[in-house]
């Protein structure tokens, strides 16, 4: 709960100056696509748009292609990359996520993402990105959606998968998978000194 607090301390309005918009998609949850979709299309200034793949076991995967993400609503296909290997996990998301930044210079990034899997997800992510030694602005972009839509590959609602996102959150730990407590707040106390600009409009 610690944890999840803190990362939503991040404003969401960072999210639309930042460098890449990224989605980890997964769960038959066309609404993550859709959400970031709509927002990169009406923000020219990303300048990226990575989009994760995800399990190809579950019954409601779709592949990502462009003509897909076009039936979706893309437009703008230039600096859309789209992860061409199936990612069963959220480490292999985040593995691909942080070659991308490499591999192309992203500076700054914003994470899209269902609201239950966000902490998860980011936690995730920033563990892979400190593994790799590198450190950059992530802003946690929660996708708009009601807490009680039915998840199209099992029917649970985010109240139901909250508790087992949990339990995985503290195996995944134990395991070095996801960052702790102590790296989380280390790494937002470096992005709030470092980049508060911007995270702020204005100064406090």
């Amino acid at each position: 709960m610690k944890v999840l607090t803190v990362i939503l301390t991040l404003p969401q309005s960072a999210a639309d100056h930042v460098d890449a918009l990224v989605v980890a998609t997964g769960q038959g949850e066309e609404w993550r696509l859709t959400h970031a979709i709509r927002n990169w299309e009406t923000n020219p200034t990303l300048r990226h748009l990575l989009v994760a793949n995800g399990n190809p076991d579950e019954e409601t995967y779709v592949e990502i292609t462009l003509d897909y993400l076009r039936s979706l609503g893309l437009r703008r296909i230039n600096g859309v990359y789209i992860q061409a290997e199936p990612a069963p996990n959220t480490g292999l998301q985040a593995a691909w996520i942080v070659d991308q930044v490499h591999a192309r210079g992203i500076t700054s990034l914003a994470l899209a993402v269902s609201p239950y899997h966000l902490a998860r997800a980011y936690l995730t992510v920033l563990r892979a990105f400190t593994r790799s030694g590198l450190r950059l602005p992530m802003v946690p972009l929660p996708v708009a959606v009601p807490p009680d839509a039915p998840v199209p590959e099992t029917g649970a609602t985010a109240y139901d998968l909250v508790p087992g996102e949990i339990k995985r959150i503290l195996n995944y730990m134990d395991n070095g998978w996801v960052a702790t407590p102590e790296e989380v707040q280390q790494y937002l106390q470096w992005l709030w000194r470092h980049h508060r600009a911007l995270l702020v409009t204005t100064p406090i």
